[in-house]
């Protein structure tokens, strides 16, 4: 089409040179319209709101968080810590005189990168710029997440899920620790997989509802999980994340949750197991003994209850097991019972566009940790009391005062039980 008025404006042109008769202004008139009709012909139709043009950043959003702590106050014994819990809380130190380096901590740092990249694919990345590989080294990059959710049907109630994420066990080891009222998770629970994390195949499966139902108890600040499917199955590695297979055993997940309406209330039973074998890879110190440490048992079975604050709310778990753990008396590591949980109970309580959670949470746990030194050997018995204030959607502050009675024994420190009291605050940062 362009052509043919090309063609014509020199038709036009030469008529003007052959006919003397012609008003050159109506030659050089018509000429101009016909090019300014050729060069909206190549303008995009943007009036119409149409444009067929995709962009990488229509399809992968990006957001994030970031923690700083400060462990510093009122602590009345140095030597109460927990290693899978915060590095900047206590020492581990068996010297005598020890003291906790209880300054200012940036404990996560975390960008999330996801979209849905295909009707049927969709991806997560999240990052740790925090992570902590060994103590007093700090701010390392990490890889927390990286999963691909393939989807079998349009409303996206069936998926399998590939890659290093979440394993399915637990109701607080689900729940994103921005999420989180409690500034660490309970050990009775979050021992069985450290990080929470780790390389694997899952199947997941929850009704379109259902799905909007996790979402909301997240977006509208009811402390939720996220979306885990109400049935979920799978298998990973068992060697927690980042790190390679210790043998060529996989273990097996399985968890079953529902959150029901009631009234106006919203309660959230479940159940969780998982069975494998876990691999010592250089946590057995010199001396000690383990019967076969490629191929140690490791089984789990968990219960959860969750009432969502509502206002008032309550959530609790209960773990018993098989795996692990150091014993003093004989300095091997043996396989033994395991077992622990814990109690929040909590309140939610809006001002205007303000939210204040009180909270206080009590947890015990009596079993090893199994990547741990020597699979150290734990008794705790902790008690929480604390308060989340969140003016605006973009800051949160935590201040939490810690009760700690913990025993944890390996064989550098075969008798260790600390009794200690601090108070720890956390600023959080949403963007």
């Amino acid at each position: 089409m362009i052509k043919i008025k090309l063609v014509a404006v020199l038709l036009l042109i030469n008529f003007a040179a052959i006919a003397q008769d012609l008003n050159k202004q109506d030659v050089k008139n018509e000429v101009m319209r016909i090019l300014d009709s050729i060069n909206k012909a190549k303008l995009p139709d943007t009036k119409s709101g149409v444009n067929n043009e995709e962009h990488w950043y229509d399809k992968i959003s990006l957001r994030g968080y970031a923690q700083i702590r400060y462990n510093g106050l009122f602590s009345t014994n140095d030597k109460v810590s927990c290693e899978q819990c915060d590095k900047s809380w206590g020492t581990t130190s068996t010297e005598p005189d020890a003291k906790s380096n209880n300054g200012l901590f940036i404990r996560r740092a975390r960008l999330v990168f996801s979209g849905q990249v295909h009707p049927n694919v969709f991806f997560y990345f999240q990052p740790d710029f925090a992570s902590s590989p060994s103590t007093g080294i700090q701010n390392f990059v990490q890889i927390r997440d990286l999963y691909f959710d393939l989807s079998f049907d349009k409303k996206k109630e069936y998926r399998v899920r590939v890659g290093q994420s979440k394993i399915p066990y637990g109701f607080e080891n689900m729940q994103s620790s921005s999420q989180r009222l409690a500034l660490d998770r309970n050990d009775a629970m979050n021992s069985a997989i450290l990080n929470e994390r780790d390389l694997g195949l899952f199947f997941y499966w929850a009704p379109a509802e259902i799905r909007e139902r996790f979402a909301m108890l997240v977006k509208d600040g009811y402390k939720g999980s996220g979306d885990f499917g109400v049935f979920a199955f799978g298998v990973y590695n068992g060697q927690i994340a980042n790190k390679l297979d210790g043998n060529r055993d996989l273990n097996v997940v399985a968890r079953v949750t529902y959150p029901f309406v009631i009234g106006s209330q919203i309660i959230e039973p479940g159940i969780q197991a998982y069975t494998g074998k876990w691999a010592f890879t250089g946590e057995i110190s010199p001396g000690v003994k383990v019967n076969d440490p490629q191929y140690v048992k490791d089984q789990r079975v968990g219960a959860t209850f969750v009432l969502y604050p509502r206002p008032f709310g309550i959530q609790t778990e209960y773990n018993i097991g098989t795996g692990p753990r150091y014993n003093t008396v004989t300095n091997t590591v043996d396989e033994t019972d395991l077992n622990g949980g814990y109690v929040i109970f909590n309140y939610k309580l809006d001002i205007k566009k303000q939210h204040i959670y009180p909270f206080a949470k009590f947890q015990y746990y009596d079993g090893g940790k199994k990547y741990e030194k020597d699979a150290r050997s734990y008794v705790v018995r902790d008690y929480e009391i604390g308060i989340e204030w969140q003016p605006f959607k973009a800051f949160e502050f935590t201040a939490e005062y810690v009760i700690a009675d913990r025993t944890f024994e390996d064989s550098v420190l075969p008798i260790n039980r600390q009794q200690g009291n601090l108070l720890r605050l956390q600023a959080q940062f949403n963007f």
